[in-house]
């Protein structure tokens, strides 16, 4: 007997970046930080009170929302914490968009969840394909007919970002539609478009303390938009679970965000390594675009993607690689420290040496 529901046995979920255990890998393909969370955040950890665990946390984590604000310089009212960016972004579809309606528009290449969130809610997609050299469209996004927009950016897989100034005029140019910012690897950036949301009401930010703040196995995400935007998130979230973000996650995440020397030091780190990441592969003959993530977007070499992602992880690294069309001639890789990028060169130097054997 089949008790499944129609969608559960028709809709293709979202697939993650493998985490096999079958050995010691070096981690490249899930875009983690390779650098610790902040003294602080372990220290909030390690003296979480044992009593606290029995009891409720905060519904809408307010101690969380008021230190995120001060972070951004906005009003707590103009925050709103989930259990990580992706459940903010899943319930951003229902809050702000109809199944009957014109849709939600996303670029053909980036972060998969948006269609497999669509498709979960019954909302009509209008997809946008990026440019030949993996470029967003923002013209081909303005003409087409939709409601809103979900815009990752800088844009994952590819690393590609999109500076403020050219974002706000996209955003003054679209009143009527609400542009929904995925800033998920924004602090490896700097052009964060938070400051627009006090000057426009259509603009919805979402963020993560998964990268940066090397806190991905804490889960927890937040947005960032006008009163009326967050007041339609909590709706949907009181209609799921009143409690998303944990104890310990809020306490967690409010010493993390108040510790922003070290976080700035980090993210230095990450992105002077990702320069010199690039680099590398650009002189061993691969195509780079240039990445504003944590990650690079390294492909079109004389070996297939597929062979570099497999023989990779003979070696012992893991990429990730998508067999899909326009980006199956890449992989993704995330940046790691040095000494794991030197591995990483050295594994892709003996790949290359065996396919020009």
């Amino acid at each position: 007997m089949d008790f499944l529901s129609k969608k559960a046995r028709a809709i293709a979920p979202y697939t993650a970046g493998e985490q096999p255990r079958d050995r010691k890998y070096i981690k490249l393909n899930t875009n983690e930080n390779p650098y610790p969370p902040s003294r602080a955040a372990a220290e909030a950890l390690r003296v979480f009170h044992e009593d606290d665990l029995r009891r409720y946390p905060s519904p809408d984590a307010d101690g969380l929302r008021e230190a995120i604000a001060r972070a951004h310089g906005v009003k707590p009212e103009n925050v709103f914490c989930g259990n990580g960016s992706d459940e903010v972004l899943a319930l951003s579809f229902p809050a702000f968009f109809d199944g009957d309606g014109a849709g939600a528009c996303f670029a053909d290449i980036t972060y998969s969840f948006y269609e497999v969130f669509a498709r979960f809610f019954g909302i009509p997609q209008v997809i946008v394909p990026l440019r030949a050299d993996f470029t967003l469209d923002l013209s081909a996004m303005r003409a087409a007919r939709c409601r809103g927009y979900y815009i990752a950016n800088p844009n994952a897989p590819t690393g590609v970002g999109i500076g403020r100034a050219q974002m706000e005029q996209f955003i003054a140019s679209v009143p009527d539609r609400l542009v929904i910012l995925d800033e998920a690897y924004m602090d490896f950036f700097g052009e964060s478009c938070v400051p627009l949301t006090a000057r426009y009401e259509n603009v919805l930010v979402v963020r993560t303390f998964s990268k940066s703040y090397a806190l991905a196995g804490i889960r927890c995400g937040y947005a960032v938009g006008n009163a009326a935007l967050i007041a339609g998130l909590r709706c949907m979230k009181d209609c799921f679970n009143s409690y998303p973000v944990d104890a310990v996650a809020q306490a967690v995440c409010c010493a993390a965000v108040a510790d922003k020397p070290y976080y700035d030091g980090v993210i230095a780190r990450v992105v002077a390594e990702r320069e010199r990441l690039r680099a590398a592969l650009c002189s061993r003959g691969f195509t780079v675009p240039e990445s504003r993530a944590n990650f690079l977007f390294a492909g079109r070499a004389k070996v297939s993607a597929r062979a570099i992602y497999e023989g990779l992880k003979e070696a012992g690294v893991l990429v990730r690689h998508w067999n899909r069309p326009v980006i199956c001639d890449f992989v993704r890789i995330t940046v790691g420290t040095r000494e794991q990028d030197e591995a990483l060169l050295a594994a892709l130097d003996r790949i290359l040496a065996d396919h020009s054997a």
